[in-house]
């Protein structure tokens, strides 16, 4: 007899979008800023060279912005999947940004790519820079949420600074925020 994979077992056990960072950090902030990508369409598949290593190629997607608010003077990503089962949202990406940028190439927020002008923290499992999609196989879908906020003031945190202090150092800074997202599923 075969016995299912893993991931069945716990399909429906998911944190929930209500944990992301788009609820969490700023739920009242404007959501002015919108969010591209020429990777994948909003709410689309996320091409296998974006998933994570031994599953993909783990590049970054290009990602592109507008409407950031007048005064904004760093940006904060933060790439986060609501579908794990665990208690919170696996972090595949936090970075700070200069506020005169507009995109991101693709490749660009890999740690092997450090740029000026980008400052990447760990995220989940003291990952540093991108760490693409890689959910439990047979766990169905899971969405990847690509989000960004506007930060009125710099945050003045060393690189190794991890999610919760930077989550409580944008207390009262984000001016407004944008997001999209994509989903990425291993059967």
């Amino acid at each position: 007899m075969k016995l299912p994979k893993p991931g069945r077992l716990i399909r429906r056990v998911r944190t929930g979008p209500h944990m992301l960072a788009w609820g969490t950090l700023a739920p009242e902030a404007p959501t002015s800023i919108v969010v591209t990508s020429p990777d994948f369409a909003e709410g689309g598949a996320i091409p296998a060279v974006h998933a994570g290593d031994g599953v993909g190629d783990n590049v970054s997607p290009a990602l592109a912005w507008t409407g950031l608010p007048a005064g904004t003077r760093q940006l904060l990503l933060i790439v986060e999947d609501p579908d794990v089962p665990l208690p919170r949202p696996v972090i595949h990406l936090l970075a700070r940004l200069d506020p005169s940028r507009s995109s991101v190439a693709r490749g660009e927020l890999n740690r092997e790519a450090q740029n000026t002008g980008i400052v990447l923290h760990p995220g989940s499992f003291s990952r540093v820079g991108y760490a693409g999609p890689r959910p439990i196989e047979a766990h169905g879908p899971h969405r990847y949420v690509f989000q960004l906020f506007a930060l009125s003031q710099s945050l003045p945190l060393p690189a190794t600074a991890k999610h919760d202090a930077v989550a409580a150092a944008t207390y009262g800074l984000i001016l407004a925020r944008g997001r999209t997202w994509g989903t990425f599923e291993r059967p």
